[in-house]
């Protein structure tokens, strides 16, 4: 290995701090559906000493009651009604785990009540909806964080990090996407699929991550023009299901799709994701600069981290020279609780939200775009109206 390449090899070692929490204060938690993310949210929680979780609400009467005893604690307030949740149990923030048709109106509830808010993705299921929630944020002075864990995950981290760090130079195209060869999510019934629960599909559970890889590393910069293209062939076929059949007759979202996506600064992105697929994967995650490109192996199942040892390609003492960058192992809690630690930090501290709703409206209204302009069969202009 040349001094150069080594040379390289240390701007991105790994470097990961232990943070201490402050148990001075304690945060009154309380969480908004009671499915099955909710199971990762309340373990995140009962790790952290300054939390008290006390409350939760389920539109289905028992659930929450279900899911304390399942978890055992004592003494929560439950509700079939999160705006009685709201109005009764005198919260500091909330966990919304619901399915994503009604993420928007529990948030701006939550933000209105005086809570600030951590949303599972996606952030909500049209452009209007995100565009609503961040309003009422900015007008409750709470803190309204989107649940992109992959964010947390060090290899993920070393996306950005390589990319500011210049050694790509000037970034022009991307290549991003994912997917699964069976993987539509079924096991956990029907809310994922039908249309008045889900609202969208792939795009909404996988694609937002993926676009957030990416969009995240470079700084996000607003997106022009979206040509898009969605289907669901695998979803709306009996034969897919291996049990349950009639899941067909009720799948109403997409389980694919794919998009040409123009973004300030003249760089392209050329997106794909699938919940189901006939291949293995749908291409590894490509970022080219003027002065190098970096590979990001994919996943077999996209799991929000990297599927491999990432590739620089650039050249060094003009000479074309490929730089490995080794896997990180991850030494913390992981990537799920640094996600709600991260959140439940800033609200105590009062500082920007570690997934800043800013960003994630601008990831909305690419994945919005991407429906539009497919059920439109042509390009479209996006526009992201401003946060009054």
């Amino acid at each position: 290995m040349s001094d150069k390449t080594s040379a390289i090899l240390d701007q991105f070692k790994e470097n990961q701090e232990k943070t201490t929490i402050d148990t001075s204060k304690t945060l009154r938690v309380g969480i908004i559906g009671t499915g099955w993310i909710a199971d990762a949210h309340i373990q995140g929680y009962k790790k952290m000493p300054d939390v008290q979780i006390v409350a939760g609400s389920d539109i289905i009467d028992g659930k929450a009651e279900a899911f304390f005893k399942k978890w055992e604690i004592e003494g929560a307030e439950c509700y079939t009604d999160h705006k009685e949740m709201l109005k009764n149990a005198q919260l500091d923030a909330v966990s919304i785990c619901t399915y994503n048709r009604t993420h928007a109106v529990c948030a701006i509830d939550a933000l209105e009540s005086g809570v600030s808010v951590l949303v599972e993705k996606p952030m909500s299921v049209t452009l209007d909806e995100a565009v609503a929630m961040c309003k009422a944020e900015k007008k409750s002075g709470k803190l309204l964080s989107v649940g992109f864990q992959p964010r947390f995950d060090p290899n993920m981290q070393m996306i950005k990090k390589i990319v500011e760090s210049g050694e790509l130079g000037e970034i022009y195209y991307i290549q991003t996407g994912g997917g699964r060869r069976r993987g539509i999510p079924t096991p956990f019934g029907t809310t994922f699929i039908e249309e008045k629960t889900a609202g969208i599909g792939a795009l909404g559970d996988i694609g937002c991550y993926s676009l957030d890889m990416v969009l995240n590393a470079i700084g996000y910069p607003k997106p022009l023009t979206v040509t898009g293209y969605t289907s669901n062939f695998f979803g709306t076929d009996p034969g897919y299901y291996k049990t349950h059949p009639e899941y067909a007759e009720l799948f109403g979202v997409d389980d694919f799709a794919a998009a040409f996506i123009r973004l300030e600064g003249g760089i392209i992105v050329d997106f794909r994701i699938a919940w189901a697929m006939h291949l293995d994967t749908s291409g590894d995650t490509i970022i080219m600069g003027k002065k190098g490109s970096l590979r990001i192996p994919s996943t077999e199942c996209w799991n929000g981290t990297v599927g491999g040892e990432m590739k620089i390609y650039h050249n060094v003492a003009g000479e074309p020279v490929e730089t490995i960058i080794p896997i990180i192992v991850d030494k913390s809690e992981g990537m799920f609780y640094n996600k709600i630690r991260s959140f439940l930090d800033c609200v105590k501290n009062g500082s920007a939200s570690p997934v800043p709703s800013s960003q994630i409206l601008i990831n909305q209204a690419i994945v919005d775009g991407i429906v539009q302009s497919g059920k439109l069969g042509r390009e479209i202009e996006v526009s992201i109206p401003n946060i009054d």
